[in-house]
């Protein structure tokens, strides 16, 4: 073949390369503008308000503001830049600019995804597909929100690492506690993140002192990073996950978190994964599929055996931390030795310039065919959320406090932020305790009867659905003034 059918062929085929990446991300877009998944998360409306809060304030909260039952509790923002991010794309493009920031969000984990992947495989299909695969499992199982940073950072991480491991060469890693600087104060699940440079320590140490008392066997490959260079990059990323406006008490939340049982019973997200849907299966061929890889190779990585025993452990645990084990498993396939030939070449500058640009007109396109605009968004929030139900308090207020629904309390903390709410979805901020009441209370169960908070309110605005509003109902203190097919709203006789 000549020369010049040659560099047509490559032409061809660079092409297809990127027509199939764009179509791929651009299906992310429509996908994401289609659902109008950023509002309607349950959450990220507290997110919202607390983001003004801290803008027009120009401080951190420290205590439970927006609560009306945990008002003087500690609390900490610890998704605060996100807050911020979310909170000016709202003051400066209105409901719109909130969903296009969710969706932005959304395509930035799929990218940082095929970038780890395409990366560690160096090869442009494999990388794609193995990408195209573990996010399938997990991108649209959950709304935008801080988690989808530590995705992003979580991949980023991983490709650090598993590129420093399979060079020898310890600079890469000098990124690191500048990515834990941005995740520490993106989301409080860098810790999750530490926890993996943790066990890169640990695995190095163990083998090391393992090959120093003469056990070292050959089925497990040896460490090729220096470890003392790898012990100070892990304090420095302890080190920097402290420099945020809350310090080390991030720590204090994230042990709440771990000690807490009501959420990993109240949450559905929380609860282990079923096998009932199809993504719980994918899940599974795509955890098998990395194991095979790792066990196929002649000597085991043991860093690697750890990441995905780690992952699978917390990402079967949770069905909302499924993207923990899908990301994992993803690098760990990905990651397999290819020669020089086999290479593809990386998307340069300018290809990555010409996607974002196919990208920006796809997302206008879709925009207006998915109805992603002011009324469109609006009436998807009226569908999820008690608009029409808060409307008709503006008109005809009644006195407080106000006993809430627990799904709705981060919307009501921005829609109607003249009653403090009852409960929210900050479940660090309510406990076992307060939130075991709550939580027995809107099902109906007879101790509502003594409910101090129930008793106490001048308003209850609950779900329809809920067995609580059928049970006020029938109880002679409360009176029905509201309903419609969504919420209904009681106030004392």
């Amino acid at each position: 073949m000549s020369a010049a059918g040659e560099l047509r062929d490559l032409f061809r085929l660079r092409f297809l390369q990127l027509a199939t990446l764009g179509s791929l991300f651009a299906l992310v877009i429509w996908r994401s503008l289609a659902l109008k998944l950023p509002v309607r998360d349950l959450d990220n409306w507290w997110h919202l308000k607390v983001g003004e809060w801290i803008l027009h304030n120009h401080s951190f909260p420290h205590t439970g503001i927006f609560s009306a039952t945990a008002a003087n509790r500690p609390w900490t923002a610890y998704s605060w830049a996100y807050e911020v991010m979310l909170s000016l794309s709202y003051r400066w493009f209105d409901i719109v600019g909130m969903g296009v920031f969710g969706t932005v969000l959304t395509v930035l984990v799929a990218v940082s995804v095929y970038r780890m992947t395409r990366r560690l495989s160096r090869r442009f299909w494999v990388g794609c597909l193995i990408a195209t695969v573990a996010c399938s499992v997990f991108l649209f199982t959950m709304c935008p929100r801080p988690v989808y940073f530590t995705m992003i950072l979580f991949a980023t991480e991983l490709t650090l690492i598993l590129e420093a491991n399979r060079t020898g060469r310890v600079q890469p890693l000098y990124w690191l506690p500048l990515v834990f600087l941005f995740w520490a104060n993106l989301h409080v699940q860098f810790v999750y993140g530490l926890a993996i440079v943790g066990l890169l320590v640990g695995v190095n140490l163990v083998q090391r002192l393992a090959a120093a008392a003469g056990w070292n066997p050959e089925f497990l490959s040896p460490p090729t990073l220096p470890l003392g260079p790898v012990a100070a990059v892990f304090a420095g990323c302890v080190l920097a996950t402290c420099l945020s406006p809350y310090s080390y008490h991030l720590y204090e939340t994230v042990y709440g978190y771990a000690t807490a049982k009501l959420p990993y019973k109240m949450i559905r997200e929380m609860q282990p994964i079923t096998l009932q849907l199809p993504s719980h299966y994918l899940q599974v061929l795509l955890t098998g599929a990395a194991f095979f890889a790792l066990g196929r190779k002649k000597q085991v990585d043991l860093f690697k055996f750890g990441l995905l025993l780690l992952t699978t452990l917390v990402g079967y645990r949770m069905m909302r931390d499924a993207w923990f084990v899908c990301i994992a498993a993803a690098a760990c396939i990905a990651d397999f030795p290819v020669e020089e030939a086999s290479q593809d070449r990386a998307e340069n500058w300018s290809e990555c310039l010409g996607l974002a640009a196919f990208l920006v007109v796809a997302g206008l396109l879709f925009a207006r065919n998915t109805d992603f605009t002011r009324a469109g968004l609006d009436a998807k929030i009226s569908s999820v959320f008690p608009v029409n139900a808060v409307n008709y308090l503006r008109q005809h207020p009644q006195p407080g406090p106000m006993y809430n629904a627990f799904d709705w309390g981060g919307f009501l903390i921005w829609y109607m932020p003249d009653y403090p709410v009852a409960i929210d979805g900050r479940t660090d901020l309510y406990g076992d305790e307060l939130g075991g009441r709550f939580f027995a209370t809107g099902n109906g169960h007879e101790s509502y009867v003594n409910d101090p908070y129930l008793n106490g309110s001048g308003l209850v605005l609950l779900q329809r659905d809920m067995p609580l509003a059928a049970v006020l109902n029938g109880d002679q203190r409360f009176q029905k003034i509201y309903e419609d097919r969504l919420a209904v709203v009681f106030v004392p006789r």
